[in-house]
């Protein structure tokens, strides 16, 4: 007899990434093997401010490279699941391109924090530390669920998936408190997910309608906070809307939208609602052909066991 395999529906969770996913996840896992092998490599690739110059490709590089095999098992799955999901709505090249921003800007706000953080505390573990990590997209690809599938329920934690972002900050600070090296971590979470959300909200270009952003008031910054709180956030995140896309009203004369703060209501508000039931529409069809692999994959075993008594 052949050796016992297990049922189909088992494995179809683990099915269906993409190659793109594939392969960034070698990177992390080539990542991770090359500072174990060559400890002194952190010195070069990660993120240590005292040395990103000159040293400046660290803003780029520190991303990819995890330090601790916790920390590239939760990267590895999270990347794969996620982009499961992310990756057939936005397109490849323009997830590529989510990821590439959202990691270098991130690494950037690090640096600058760290070095402000040095000069009024005057402590020198700001500028040697070593930063790395995909902990920040993997808070960008957050974001992109929030602003897909808010209204999705996770049957496994019983909440919607617009509050994940907020969960996920929510958790990594009280358990900063408990933690003496928040500083590799932290900074670079809040700035994932504020960069991830500035990105989909303002710079990310829509193929279909060639508008930018997601200016919807789902997709509002206040809603990554209880209701309560959204009176005192607005007034200040109506400050910094102005500051990023103040000079971006921009008249596309073709369509007859209006880009910026004053878009037409019939524009992106539709267009979000359309993306967000696209990808609750992806979802449910990825689990519906997940569900119908179950039995064909079964029948298919069964069969083979069969054949091979």
């Amino acid at each position: 007899m052949s050796s016992q395999q297990l049922p189909g529906g088992g494995m179809s969770i683990y099915s269906g990434f993409t190659k793109l996913c594939k392969g960034l996840a070698v990177v992390l896992i080539g990542g991770h093997i090359v500072v174990q092998m060559l400890p002194s490599v952190v010195s070069y690739i990660a993120l240590i401010p005292a040395k990103t110059i000159p040293f400046a490709w660290n803003l780029i590089t520190a991303g990819y490279i995890e330090q601790t095999i916790y920390g590239l098992i939760i990267s590895t799955i999270g990347l794969l699941f996620v982009g499961k999901l992310l990756e057939p709505i936005w397109g490849s090249r323009e997830f590529l391109k989510f990821i590439f921003i959202v990691n270098f800007l991130t690494s950037v706000c690090v640096f600058v924090t760290a070095i402000s953080l040095y000069y009024v505390t005057t402590q020198e573990t700001y500028l040697y530390q070593p930063i790395s990590g995909f902990q920040g997209v993997l808070s960008g690809f957050l974001v992109g669920i929030k602003q897909i599938i808010p209204d999705q329920e996770l049957s496994l934690l019983k909440i919607k998936a617009k509050w994940l972002p907020s969960i996920a900050l929510l958790v990594s600070v009280i358990v900063s408190f408990f933690t003496t090296d928040s500083v590799t971590y932290l900074p670079t979470l809040i700035f994932g997910t504020y960069i991830g959300w500035i990105y989909l909200r303002y710079w990310q270009r829509k193929s279909e309608t060639k508008l930018k952003g997601d200016p919807s008031d789902e997709f509002a910054f206040s809603t990554f906070f209880p209701e309560f709180l959204r009176p005192v956030i607005d007034p200040v995140a109506t400050i910094f809307e102005r500051l990023l896309c103040g000079r971006s009203e921009l008249i596309d004369e073709s369509s007859g939208y209006t880009l910026g703060g004053t878009s037409l209501p019939s524009s992106d508000p539709i267009e979000a609602s359309r993306r967000r039931e696209r990808g609750a529409r992806a979802l449910e069809e990825r689990l519906a052909a997940e569900r119908l692999a179950t039995p064909g994959r079964t029948e298919e075993t069964q069969r083979d066991a069969t054949e091979n008594v």
